[in-house]
């Protein structure tokens, strides 16, 4: 995937980089798999705002992806490479041999009119899915789950991939894209490659309107504020933080402060990605 660069023709077009979406081979998603998403802008089912500078954007579809990929052993031919405007990610439209369609994340090198297909018998090709006992140690994969059948949660995200390092017993040490060294189930379906869109990163919004296309609102700083408002708050002129350590608005420990409370699965994590703030 190539970057497109704008011509200068304003200050914001300066900076700004966008896709050039030559990967992309159809257009309108497919009509069977999509359901509409309803925009909540932060709100819970009360009303009350738990997730700040949400809102607006443009109206989204949302695709129903096929994580999970339990249709096994029957080969489906790649029919389409699409965008996606709920996921960083490209996804790839299957049509399997018995007719039906599913869409999955589409990794690097996964091309119109490849075959792809999940089971313990694939072949370890970009796009197939299989038990982690099954792939060879030191393969790259994607969409790795974490309970058998409960469909893919790790590792979706544009560029990423993660590495199988090895083998003991009925785990398999996997190193995510973080650096976490993690214990995974060999029973558990991972899919082969790097996720595709590898330079989603590089792309710059160059003004605040893209952003609040994608449904976020601007943030203030915590220092513009009053001290009723915001720990930071207050003052004449420019003042530091002046406390022990940055605070988020209600007064609570924040950039870098572990916050991780989950003691049921700290068995699972060999090595933690900040090995260095314990």
């Amino acid at each position: 995937m190539a970057i497109k660069v704008y011509k200068p023709t304003t200050p914001s077009r300066r900076a700004m980089t966008g896709y050039s979406f030559e990967e992309i081979t159809k257009d309108t998603p497919e009509r069977s798999l999509i359901v509409i998403r309803k925009a909540h802008a932060g709100r819970n089912n009360v009303g009350r705002v738990t997730v700040r500078h949400q809102g607006g954007g443009s109206r989204q579809y949302i695709r129903i992806i096929d994580f999970k990929r339990d249709k096994r052993e029957i080969p489906a031919r790649v029919a389409a490479i699409e965008y996606d405007p709920n996921r960083t990610a490209r996804l790839a439209l299957l049509t399997y041999a018995d007719g039906e369609k599913r869409y999955i994340i589409a990794p690097v090198g996964l091309k119109v009119n490849d075959t792809v297909v999940a089971g313990a018998a694939a072949e370890v090709r970009p796009g197939n899915s299989l038990p982690i006992a099954n792939i060879p140690v030191g393969t790259l994969v994607h969409n790795i789950e974490l309970k058998e059948g409960k469909g893919g949660q790790l590792v979706r995200s544009a560029g990423t991939s993660a590495q199988l390092l090895a083998k003991e017993g009925d785990f398999a040490q996997i190193r995510m894209p973080s650096g976490e060294v993690r214990l995974v189930p060999q029973k558990c379906y991972a899919t082969i490659g790097q996720v595709g869109n590898t330079d989603h990163s590089n792309i710059k919004l160059g003004k605040a309107g893209r952003k609040r296309h994608m449904g976020i609102k601007p943030s203030v700083r915590g220092t513009a504020m009053s001290p009723r408002d915001h720990p930071h708050g207050g003052g004449e002129g420019r003042q530091p933080v002046g406390m022990p350590g940055p605070k988020s608005p209600w007064g609570k420990p924040t950039r870098g402060y572990r916050t991780r409370r989950n003691k049921r699965t700290d068995q699972y994590i060999v090595r933690r990605r900040n090995a260095g703030n314990r």
